[in-house]
């Protein structure tokens, strides 16, 4: 016997399964979205590697080009001074200081374009930055300071490229310091 007034119970076990069965489908479309997504992002990934290996040797390639002009360039104008070296050995003895004079200002003139300057160090109070003591000699010179250059410094720019070669003043010696040293050893004998 079955009750007709009361309303038909809706069967949610047939709709359970109609969910799991659509919800497979979304989520392969994520995954092969997904996986797309990767290998689009590999491949710019590759490319940009490539790219920046070629802007590299690129780089590279210019660097080396750079400064092999600047040699170049730099050898061009040393030519100069050999050119005016072989004149001044042909010259006769009257004008031969003239001409060395001569090279030599071309000479400076020349490592001046290149940005290479001489190290004035001559009566300048030491400085290591700069100086290379190679002797330490008493004089009447104050404590420290250059007293004799022996081969001058060069600086390229704002850069030390050769430290100058300087003897630095130990100071005045005092006479009498000596004396008493002579004395005792004089006493010891």
């Amino acid at each position: 016997m079955e009750d007709h007034d009361t309303p038909p119970v809706p069967d949610t076990k047939a709709k359970e399964p109609e969910k799991s069965a659509a919800s497979p489908v979304p989520e392969r479309d994520e995954l092969a979205e997904q996986k797309k997504l990767l290998a689009d992002a590999n491949e710019r990934y590759l490319r940009l590697a490539a790219d920046f290996e070629n802007y590299r040797k690129r780089v590279a390639r210019d660097q080396e080009s750079l400064v092999h002009h600047a040699n170049e360039r730099f050898a061009v104008d040393v030519l100069e001074i050999a050119d005016n070296l072989e004149r001044a050995l042909k010259a006769d003895d009257e004008h031969l200081r003239t001409g060395v004079e001569h090279i030599r200002s071309l000479f400076a003139d020349i490592l001046a374009r290149h940005g290479i300057s001489q190290i004035d160090a001559l009566e300048k109070t030491f400085d290591p930055n700069e100086h290379e003591a190679i002797a330490h000699v008493p004089s009447d010179e104050k404590e420290g300071m250059v007293i004799d250059v022996v081969s001058p410094g060069y600086r390229m720019h704002k850069k030390v490229i050769r430290y100058a070669k300087v003897a630095v003043s130990k100071g005045k010696t005092n006479s009498e310091d000596q004396k008493p040293n002579c004395d005792s050893r004089k006493k010891e004998d």
